[in-house]
């Protein structure tokens, strides 16, 4: 809980967090601070914001031993993220979620902005999955933040806060991690931080550098035999660099370069059914294949799988304080390049059964290769008042473009030759339409190209000592254009250039009341966008007549507008006790809901004409002595569509159905945590701790198909290894609630600590998301978290002058 009263705009950290954080303290030390958020783009008291936020701090950070986005996602309430494979995730606020969105969706925009300090990171799917170390805090913002921070924040705005260079003294601190998996392979990490002022006190640089070894725990079965233990281990690296200097009394420079690589080795999937491994195969003659039933964390490859993920971000910070106001100018580019290559031979298989191929043709190794490369530029210069007035403002210019180039490719060795035996000399080439690999008989390119523009504005009003009201809106521009060419025996030879164009305003007004010293009550009523687009075709030779009918007609899809009304209460007593709450309801037009299109492939948009969201959520922490912290988080959604969507026969498409839930978020989610601190007598008086957290999150959909009679039968139609297609594999795609328990108990002295932890306790074997390949027809699995771990680690931290 990262909460302050406000009368004391205070936070208490007690020594564990001191010693998590390299800092010194005893058993009764309290470390008394003021959250400082900038979440309205000017520095401000967190309990102070006029709408629903909240704050994890590196204390809470790794007080909860959150390592990741999504870990931590489980501390907020209100915040979810869908785990759809290493460095692959969907992030919602408030239940406002469009659905499970997969790699080959290049052109969907997210709901969820995602921020680096002032600097735009947000790649739909792709949500960069930055190492948590040396920040100073996470920021959530829930709610619309168009006004202040335009497109892809129509649910909220997550904000990764770093520490900047310090220019009072030497500081360096460095982290030492070793864990276990439970049936899994080993992890660690290295992580280390400096921080030097330089010259006369008027410039520091900060450096931060880690590695961490991520151990894997899926087994794959492979098909030539024998099993691979541990396929999707995988490792990060990266540095941070960030110079700050001062030129003149007023004027405040700070360039920054961040790098971070990812390299998984493969994906968190257990599957339930595969084309090569199923309990259906006889081992019938010429087809020798054993039935077979896939356990927990194992999953059937003909080939290795990877995802790899290289980011560059540079960017630069100019502030100068000047007599009448403020002004702020950002700058930044990121380039990042991303691989996703998953063994596609199932899917590749399933096509060639359809085609009649021999059955050593469906067996070939198929390898699907996802890529993208990324360049985003953006700007941004804003001016804020600076005078202690009643009224106070703040405006800006935002400028954007992103380059994104997208290519899909499946080479298949010996695919050509099978190809043009069984259909015809020649086919192979024929169908090729420019691209030069004949044994890859799919093969897309996509880039595009998206311009945006934006005036921004906010003026805040105290009409008395107790009542502040804030107006703000935000004017916005957007120009996509986009080229859609593919060749191969999959693909329909398409060559097609879109455009997608949008402007609008969207405004926000707020109100603050102060009830007394420690309480405030505030009211938001405010508009967010998501801009539209156009669906990439299908792929057409993959589809049953029946998909190709149902999702063939829907090639474009609509601006996506929200309008967010919420109330909500923000307390802090001198007593150790603090409470924040909020209820809200979100009325949504043109939700961009995603489908699978069935055995085509492929995934579309469509628009949900009226879709709603409507909850509440609450954060409440206590300190009911000097050496007990205790958190409670939580939210109750309810997220609806209130339109049907229809084919052109009346049928209702995909479980677009008025009443049915929205895909990917629980209805119920809560997260507790304890702290008690003790004095410890060894190494000549320590002090200890223990700590326990407890995250339960509620029942999901992946996609809202999901919830429909009969959604969780499958049946491949695809006779091979002696199995007929006609037998039928029963899943129950309601993802079950699941609770995970962290466990975790140190001490620490002086300048170091060390820390002994457990995570899921439980060994819990969670379905995070579901997986289905062609429509299932050649694949079914669960992503799935990782097991019980258990670890070791140690910091020590190094101050001077």
């Amino acid at each position: 809980m990262s909460s302050i009263g406000k009368t004391t705009q205070r936070l208490v950290v007690l020594p564990a967090a001191l010693a998590l954080l390299g800092l010194s303290g005893g058993a009764t030390a309290q470390l008394l601070e003021e959250i400082t958020v900038t979440a309205t783009k000017r520095e401000t008291s967190i309990q102070d914001v006029p709408f629903s936020i909240n704050a994890q701090t590196a204390a809470d950070i790794q007080r909860t031993g959150a390592t990741d986005l999504e870990e931590l996602s489980r501390n907020v309430a209100g915040l979810t993220v869908q785990n759809l494979g290493p460095g692959q995730s969907q992030v919602a606020i408030r239940g406002v979620s469009a659905g499970q969105i997969v790699r080959d969706q290049p052109g969907v925009k997210e709901q969820v902005g995602v921020y680096l300090d002032e600097s735009v990171i947000s790649l739909s799917l792709f949500t960069p999955d930055f190492d948590l170390y040396d920040l100073n805090r996470v920021e959530t913002l829930r709610g619309p933040q168009g006004t202040l921070f335009g497109s892809g924040s129509v649910g909220g705005t997550i904000r990764y806060i770093t520490n900047k260079p310090d220019r009072d003294a030497f500081d360096a601190n460095v982290e030492l991690d070793v864990n276990s998996i439970t049936d899994g392979d080993i992890g660690g990490a290295v992580k280390g931080m400096v921080n030097m002022p330089l010259g006369d006190g008027n410039a520091a640089l900060r450096l931060v550098g880690y590695t961490t070894e991520y151990g894997g725990f899926i087994d794959a079965r492979m098909e030539s035999g024998g099993v691979r233990s541990d396929v999707n281990g995988g490792n990060r690296m990266g540095v941070r660099a960030a110079l700050s200097f001062d030129v003149g009394d007023s004027i405040t420079i700070t360039p920054r370069i961040v790098y971070q690589e990812i390299d998984a080795d493969g994906f968190n999937r257990q599957e339930v059914f595969s084309l090569f491994a199923n309990p259906y195969t006889t081992g019938a003659p010429g087809t020798p294949r054993e039935p077979i039933q896939l356990g927990e964390r194992e999953q059937h490859l003909l080939l290795a799988e990877q995802f790899t993920d290289e980011t560059l971000l540079a960017d630069v910070v100019f502030e100068a304080s000047l007599d009448a106001f403020d002004f702020t100018f950002v700058g930044s580019q990121m380039d990042r390049e991303i691989l996703v290559s998953r063994d596609a031979s199932a899917l590749t298989g399933s096509v060639s059964v359809d085609l009649g191929y021999p059955a050593s043709a469906v067996l070939l190794p198929s390898n699907l290769r996802d890529t993208t490369d990324l360049k985003q530029t953006t700007f941004e210069a804003r001016f804020s008042s600076n005078n202690d007035g009643r009224l106070q403002w703040l405006g800006g210019f935002f400028w954007s473009d992103t380059e994104r180039s997208y290519g899909q490719y499946l080479p298949t060795p010996g695919y050509a030759a099978v190809t043009d035996a069984t259909l015809g000399a020649g086919t192979s080439a024929a169908v090729a339409n420019g691209f030069p690999d004949l044994d890859s008989p799919y093969n897309a390119l996509l880039p595009y190209d998206i311009e945006q523009m934006a005036l921004f504005g906010e003026v805040n009003f105290d009409v008395t000592d107790a009542l502040q009201l804030t107006v703000g809106g935000r004017w916005y521009d957007f120009e996509e254009s986009r080229r859609f060419y593919s060749g191969g025996l999959f693909a329909n030879g398409d060559d097609q250039t879109d455009t997608t164009s949008s402007d609008g305003f969207t405004p926000r007004v707020m109100a603050s009341f102060d009830m007394n010293d420690n309480v405030t009550l505030n009211a938001q009523v405010s508009q967010g966008f998501r801009l539209g687009g156009v669906n990439d075709p299908l792929n057409a030779t993959l589809c049953t007549p029946s998909d190709l009918q149902i999702f063939g007609s829907f090639q474009s899809y609509n601006d996506e507008k929200m309008w967010n009304y919420e109330a909500g209460v923000k307390s802090g007593f001198d007593n150790g006790i603090t409470l924040n709450a909020a209820v809200f309801y979100s009325d949504i037009e043109d939700l961009q809901a995603t489908l699978d299109a069935g055995s085509c492939s492929s995934r579309v948009s469509f628009n949900v004409p009226k879709a709603h969201t409507q909850g509440l959520e609450f954060e409440l922490g206590a300190n009911p002595s000097e050496s007990l912290y205790l958190s409670l988080a939580g939210s109750i959604l309810e997220s609806e569509f209130d339109s049907t969507v229809v084919d052109g026969t009346g049928a209702v498409i995909g479980g677009l159905r008025s009443g049915n839930r929205l895909a990917s978020v629980p209805d119920f989610q809560i997260a507790a945590s304890g702290s008690y601190y003790f004095p410890f007598d060894l190494f000549g008086g320590a002090d200890g701790f223990v700590t326990a957290t407890i995250h339960h999150v509620g029942d999901r959909i992946t996609q809202p198909s999901d919830q429909e009679a009969g959604a969780g039968v499958f049946s491949s139609g695809l006779p091979f290894g002696g199995a007929t297609g006609n037998e039928t594999t029963t899943v129950d795609l309601e993802l079950d609630p699941y609770t995970i328990i962290n466990l975790s108990t140190g001490i620490e002295k002086d300048d170091w600590s060390a820390v002994l932890y457990i995570q899921n306790v439980g060994d819990e074997n969670a379905d995070l998301s579901f997986d289905r390949e062609r429509g299932g027809r050649a694949r079914l699995g669960f992503r799935t978290n990782k097991p019980r771990t258990i670890g070791i680690t140690f910091r020590k931290s190094f101050s001077g002058t």
